[in-house]
C-alpha cells in the first residue's frame, strides 16, 4: 500500500475512536494502559482534546462490564454493558495485504468483512505481507514449548499485549505464515478475554 493509499484509507476510518474497557465490581481493570492509547491515538490524529478515563468512568459497582468508550476530538461517549465470555476455540488464516487498523477505529467495516470468511472457525488469524498480525478481535500468541511469542507485524498494539510484554509473559518475533505450523500451541488475548489459549488452534483450510 503507498503511503497516499494509507493516507486516504486511514481519514476513511476516522468517524470516531474505541476503547474497550473490563469493568469487575466496578473496578476498572488496567485503565492505565487504556489512557496511554487513548493520548497515542489522539495525538497520531492530531486532536488536541484530553480526556481523562479514571476520571470520566463511574462504572457499576456489581457485576463485569464491556465499557465502551466511543471519542472523537469533540465528544465522548461511555457506556456499560453487560459482559458474557464467547468461546473461541479455533482461527482460520485469511490474507488480505491491504488492511489498515492501526488504531482502535469504531469503524470495522474491514475486519468485518474478513470475519464473515471465517466458515467453520470461530474467528480468523490475518496475514499480511505474509506474515502474521491478529484475529478481529484480540492480539495472537504462539508457544514454542518455551515462550510465548506475539507478532511484531501486529494490526493493532493491543492494551493486554503491551501489558503482557512488559511483564515479560509474552515476546515479540517476526511470524512468517510459513512457521505458524511449528509452533506447539496458540492464543488469543485482550482486555476482556485476558489470555486464553486456543483448543483447536489456528486452521489453514
Amino acid at each position: 500500500m503507498t503511503l497516499a493509499n494509507d493516507t486516504f484509507q486511514r481519514l476513511y476510518l476516522v468517524t470516531k475512536l474505541l476503547e474497550t474497557i473490563k469493568v469487575v465490581d466496578g473496578n476498572i481493570l488496567h485503565v492505565n494502559y487504556h489512557q496511554i492509547r487513548l493520548e497515542h491515538s489522539m495525538k497520531v490524529l492530531n486532536y488536541s482534546t484530553h480526556y481523562d478515563l479514571k476520571s470520566l468512568i463511574v462504572p457499576p459497582k456489581k457485576g463485569t462490564f464491556r465499557c465502551r468508550v466511543l471519542y472523537s476530538n469533540s465528544s465522548i461517549n461511555i457506556e456499560y454493558i453487560p459482559y458474557e465470555t464467547k468461546k473461541i476455540s479455533s482461527l482460520k488464516v485469511v490474507t488480505d495485504d491491504n488492511i489498515l487498523y492501526d488504531l482502535k477505529y469504531e469503524n470495522r467495516n474491514s475486519l468485518n468483512k474478513l470475519f464473515n470468511l471465517r466458515g467453520n472457525c470461530d474467528d480468523i488469524a490475518i496475514i499480511k505481507n505474509g506474515h502474521l498480525t491478529d484475529s478481529t478481535i484480540a492480539n495472537i500468541a504462539l508457544f514454542d514449548g518455551e515462550h510465548w511469542y506475539t507478532p511484531n507485524t501486529p494490526l493493532l498494539h493491543g492494551t493486554t499485549r503491551q501489558r503482557l510484554l512488559d511483564n515479560q509473559t509474552i515476546f515479540t518475533k517476526e511470524i512468517p505464515e510459513s512457521t505458524i505450523a511449528t509452533y506447539k500451541k496458540s492464543a488469543i488475548f485482550n482486555a476482556m478475554i485476558g489470555f486464553v489459549e486456543l483448543e483447536d488452534g489456528i486452521i489453514f483450510k
